[in-house]
């Protein structure tokens, strides 16, 4: 039989540690990199920060979910357990299994090479990036079965870390750059695909914040410093993507800013040369370092809610008596993402996650009509009375969003998509094996 795991997690993690939680699963490298995709797509600086301030507004929308099914429902792997108690525990284990399966690990050991990369770069050092990425996995991996207060504090140094190196970019591309951009002749236009097409990596950008409500246990008076945390955190995002994107437009112009793939370095060059685009390496790296950290923090939770449920391998269910960590959980994740990493694969297999991400983010936020309807008829507890402005209005168009962001992604890229239903529905037998195990007499 399960247990209730809630009483068996150390709760350590404040509303400070928690607020960088948020921030650290949002917050990667990409923003170093990516608004030139933007850039590319709508030509003019008041469209191009518009598409960023939206896609910010979206996600604000999604942690109000988050934080208040957080408020209702404070248990191990957040997301997982909304998905279980709304409509089936099939319908949480497809999520954890694709999350374990690909989602997770395949994003990891993306961000564990490019670490590896930049490692090798600034350093000098002569390594095959694999054993680099592996060696960054092992020591993260280490850390976090210490304990919850060992990795919630590596994981909030690496998130002021991140949010130093943003500030000093913001600070110094305002500062030194001036306006390089050349003056253009004529802004081209914009249509509404090229609008759409801007808003999906965008949104993409901004997803991560579900990843803190798999630790609840672990957080202290989780109904309302989780909540808060969550709603913070995004907005701390919103304005640090936003700030990146208009130094960028400052520095470089709209023209410029789509030219290069590079954008943040280009602005740290112009402010500091080589020194600069130093900088900026090193950033990239602590970022990258700092998204492995709330990642090997993070998801294992799931993991370890799919097991305690009787959904996976028992084993990982256990707590470390000592650490009351999910050891077994923390090493499974760190070692299929090794896998992956070596397999070469991982490139692959985020062309295909995408539109999976965002359908289990409508349907864990439709959950909340399914218990605001439970509590309305005195079934379930509400919770602490936090509640979503807006609802069911904004409700409706986030899932409705989301809905638009998996329809796109299917449109634009099939066979990725293809592939990636496939193993979800994969998914589906071994939930019937598991389910059939676990109900058959010990």
């Amino acid at each position: 039989m399960p247990v209730d795991p809630r009483s068996n997690f150390a709760r350590q993690l404040g509303l400070f540690d928690t607020t960088l939680l948020v921030m650290g699963g949002i917050v990667g490298s990409g923003i170093f990199i990516n608004p030139y995709v933007v850039a590319q797509q709508v030509h003019t600086p008041a469209l191009i920060l518009g598409v960023w301030i939206c896609g910010g507004i979206v996600g604000l929308g999604g942690a109000f979910i988050w934080a208040e099914l957080a408020a209702i429902l404070p248990d191990v792997g957040g997301q997982y357990a909304y998905l279980r108690d709304a409509y089936h525990p099939g319908v949480a284990f497809l999520y954890g299994w694709v999350l374990l399966l690909v989602i997770q690990t395949g994003g990891m050991a993306a961000v564990s090479i490019t670490f590896a990369r930049y490692f090798l770069e600034l350093s000098g050092a002569h390594a095959p990036e694999w054993m680099v990425a592996a060696a960054a996995l092992g020591v993260l991996t280490f850390v976090n079965c210490l304990g919850i207060k060992a990795s919630g504090r590596t994981q909030s140094v690496l998130m002021l870390m991140r949010i130093g190196a943003i500030s000093a970019l913001v600070i110094g591309g305002a500062a030194f750059t001036g306006r390089h951009a050349a003056p253009t002749v004529a802004e081209r236009g914009w249509s509404l695909p090229s609008l759409g097409a801007a808003m999906v990596p965008v949104l993409f950008a901004y997803g991560g914040w579900q990843t803190a409500s798999f630790i609840a246990p672990e957080v202290k008076d989780p109904t309302q410093n989780l909540p808060r945390g969550l709603v913070i955190g995004v907005m701390g995002v919103v304005a640090l993507y936003v700030a990146v994107n208009w130094v960028c437009l400052d520095s470089l112009g709209p023209q410029r800013m789509a030219a290069t793939h590079t954008p943040a370095t280009a602005v740290m060059r112009l402010a500091l040369g080589q020194q600069g685009a130093t900088f900026i390496a090193g950033a990239i790296a602590i970022s990258t370092l700092g998204f492995l950290s709330q990642s090997i923090l993070t998801a294992p939770r799931v993991y370890f809610a799919m097991a305690n449920d009787g959904l996976f391998f028992r084993a990982v269910a256990w707590l470390h008596p000592r650490t009351r960590v999910p050891v077994v959980a923390i090493i499974l994740q760190s070692v299929w993402t090794i896998v992956i990493a070596l397999s070469g694969r991982y490139e692959q297999i985020l062309n295909y996650v995408v539109s999976m991400d965002f359908l289990f983010f409508g349907l864990t936020a439709a959950t909340l009509f399914v218990f605001r309807r439970r509590i309305a008829r005195g079934t379930m507890r509400a919770g602490c009375g936090y509640r979503v402005p807006g609802h069911p209005l904004t409700t409706t168009l986030f899932v409705l969003i989301c809905g638009w962001v998996v329809c796109n992604t299917i449109y634009r890229y099939p066979k990725n998509c293809l592939i990636g239903y496939g193993l979800l529905l994969v998914g589906v037998p071994v939930y019937w094996l598991w389910s059939r195990r676990n109900s058959q007499p010990i």
